[in-house]
């Protein structure tokens, strides 16, 4: 039997509560934990680098998210709970759309790109983001009609005839 499952058990006694000890106990039991955390964090370059990257995926994603919601204006129009949290439902779906749009369209430019014979290896491909959001009007109303008609992606365009 394993220490959480002997703290467990004494919060479990005591009624449902735990005493000082045992809170005290899981203080520790968790920097342990964290220390060991700290130590490989330290010593671990991959690591490190591993938990670099995530930070920054995190961080993309939070600025495409502030992006969305304040549109350059910093505001949050509704002044009640409910409100606030619908907008910020929206903004999630929002946030999802985009991301989701993004990832169609760099898979259609990467699979052009391999058919024009660029070798787009996986490790190139690997440092794509759809988190990318320099094309998005963010001001403004915007209505979303479902055309069935409306098929595929539109067409990329073509860098050749713009230069």
């Amino acid at each position: 039997m394993g220490s959480v499952e002997l703290l467990g058990d004494a919060a479990a006694r005591a009624g449902g509560q735990g005493s000082a000890l045992g809170s005290e106990a899981f203080a520790h039991y968790g920097r342990i934990f964290k220390t060991l955390h700290l130590l490989q964090f330290l010593h671990d370059e991959p690591y490190r680098r591993m938990i670099g990257a995530q930070l920054n995926v995190s961080e993309s994603r939070h600025q495409l998210a502030r992006k969305i919601c304040f549109g350059n204006r910093g505001e949050l129009r509704q002044r009640y709970r409910q409100g606030l949290e619908n907008q910020l439902g929206a903004l999630g779906l929002v946030l999802n759309a985009v991301v989701w749009w993004n990832s169609l369209y760099i898979d259609a430019a990467v699979t052009r790109l391999r058919a024009e014979g660029f070798h787009a290896t996986e490790e190139m491909c690997a440092r794509l983001s759809p988190l990318v959001f320099d094309h998005i009007n963010f001001l403004g109303s915007y209505t979303f009609p479902t055309d069935p008609a409306v098929e595929g992606l539109r067409p990329l365009r073509d860098l050749d005839q713009n230069a």
